[in-house]
């Protein structure tokens, strides 16, 4: 069993479900203490439940300075926690395009804001936001989303100018299509589902969606010391979408 995370305490907001929690996982099996941020907390040992709203800054400032007090330090956090919206620009009025952007962007913002001084602490701090593939290729019916994490891309690269002489680095990732409980309930709502995850798995060049756990990996790669001269990066965990332009299959 890897051990390259023992002694370092990691943050993941969304850290209950889906990728939060496959990497939460990752990190604890890697000698990682994890504390998990969500609006329901209940995750399995040796993994430490917080409640957490990220668009509340009372909650989050609460949340993080709670798992200081139980871990004495704070190394990672994982900028996880985030909402979808469906739709063209016409799509959605002002009240879902604050409310959008208040968690997927900001949210980050208050949770980064409220762990830097203890980031500032550690010898091997690490931001890492999720991101999404939208936020650098056209997605049809998701206008909303995609500002979302077009901003985060750019947040990323920002805080990443600022905080990189601290020693804190910061990075994101940029998931394709994965195989999520959200992912699964957008799906369940489409009308034909299963012809709906055969075309979102055909549009990745996999030709699969990704999973959770794929994701995690990449994770753990940016916030692990082994990648410490990697700063600014934008890592597309996205079966080749965003990349490569196959040609299609001869029939």
């Amino acid at each position: 069993m890897s051990t390259e995370f023992d002694g370092l305490v990691a943050v993941i907001t969304g850290g209950a479900s889906g990728i939060g929690l496959a990497t939460a996982q990752t990190l604890s099996a890697r000698g990682a203490k994890v504390a998990c941020l969500d609006l329901n907390p209940e995750v399995p040992e040796p993994l430490v439940g917080v409640r957490c709203d990220v668009a509340d800054d009372a909650t989050v400032v609460a949340a993080v300075d709670a798992v200081f007090a139980e871990f004495g330090r704070i190394d990672i956090l994982v900028n996880n926690a985030g909402i979808g919206a469906q739709g063209d620009v016409g799509a959605n009025p002002d009240e879902e395009w604050a409310r959008v952007l208040d968690i997927n962007v900001v949210g980050m913002a208050r949770v980064s804001r409220a762990a830097l001084p203890y980031l500032r602490r550690s010898p091997a701090a690490a931001i890492v936001n999720t991101c999404s593939i939208a936020a650098w290729a056209g997605l049809p019916q998701r206008a909303l989303y995609s500002a979302s994490k077009g901003a985060v891309y750019g947040l990323t690269l920002a805080m990443a100018a600022d905080h990189v002489r601290e020693g804190i680095r910061v990075n994101c990732v940029a998931p394709g299509t994965v195989d999520t409980p959200w992912v699964g309930r957008l799906l369940d709502a489409a009308p034909d589902p299963a012809a709906e995850r055969a075309a979102l798995s055909a549009r990745q060049p996999t030709g699969r969606l990704v999973s959770a756990d794929e994701v995690a990996n990449a994770i753990a790669y940016l916030a692990g010391p082994a990648s410490g001269a990697t700063v600014g990066t934008v890592l597309a965990v996205d079966g080749g979408m965003h990349g490569l332009r196959l040609r299609p299959q001869p029939s």
